[in-house]
């Protein structure tokens, strides 16, 4: 494989930042069968690495994901549950856009063999990785907190009513991280956000990473910030980084993230 699926940046604090939603490689055996709504990846989270640069001065790790979400959705579960039922989402393999636009030509979707094929090959690597990183950080310092960084489109129709509040943070409504832990980032974000909106386990509540490895019994305490990407950059293509913006709302993540580590319980 030329390209890596994940890329790996250690740093020696007990935080471990997991962005796996920015990658936009696609296989060219997957590239040739999508349509044209696909092609322009839209549904990727952004400039994640750029709006957190921070993060190695907080001597954080970073774990980015390298292929995109329409090869295999990392934040999915395994046997593809809805993490969402009832509503509408995107499925481990999706086969539509957010907007609900079809990401492959007609007969080009991928089989069930196919399917657990990019399971093996894309999704099971970066389980792995998370899940050794987790646990080498919480031998070092007997509790870390798992960020899950994400970001989206501040209007889409199909899957929520209106404009997203601009930071949603969510903990499983507060399953993935201890109560001390909730109630830091709920006060930093009430201070720090300023003019920007918020919400706590609002439309999101975090994925399967957030839901998986938030353990907080097992001294793993997660959190999942979907932020609007409006925030940052062009919510239309070609998808630009705004460097005046990200300056505004790179202080507020960091703020909330500060807290977050403060209230971590030691284990």
């Amino acid at each position: 494989m030329a390209v890596p699926v994940f890329n790996l940046k250690r740093g020696d604090q007990p935080l471990l930042i997991s962005i796996p939603h920015m990658g936009t490689h696609l296989p060219a055996e997957i590239a040739g069968r999508l349509t044209p709504a696909a092609d322009l990846l839209a549904d990727t989270d952004w400039h994640l690495e750029q709006l957190y640069a921070f993060a190695e001065e907080l001597g954080a790790t970073v774990l980015q994901a390298n292929y995109s979400r329409y090869v295999i959705d990392l934040n999915r579960p395994p046997g593809d549950e809805s993490l969402y039922p009832g509503q509408a989402t995107t499925s481990l393999c999706p086969t539509e856009t957010f907007p609900g636009a079809s990401i492959y030509q007609d007969g080009q979707a991928p089989d069930p063999q196919e399917i657990a094929a990019r399971l093996e090959t894309y999704w099971r690597p970066y389980h792995a990785q998370l899940q050794a990183e987790l646990a080498r950080l919480r031998d070092l310092h007997g509790a870390v907190l798992l960020w899950d960084a994400h970001s989206i489109a501040s209007h889409l129709p199909r899957l929520f009513e209106g404009k997203l509040p601009d930071f949603n943070l969510g903990t499983n409504e507060g399953r993935s991280c201890a109560e001390a832990v909730q109630a830091a980032i709920s006060g930093a974000a009430e201070s720090a956000c300023g003019p920007y909106s918020w919400v706590l386990n609002g439309r999101f509540k975090g994925g399967y990473i957030t839901r998986q490895y938030g353990q907080p019994h097992e001294h793993i305490h997660a959190v999942q910030l979907e932020m609007c990407q409006s925030t940052y950059m062009d919510e239309t293509p070609p998808f630009g980084y705004r460097p005046e913006l990200a300056q505004q709302s790179a202080p507020v993540i960091q703020a909330i993230m500060d807290a977050a580590l403060q209230a971590l319980p030691k284990g």
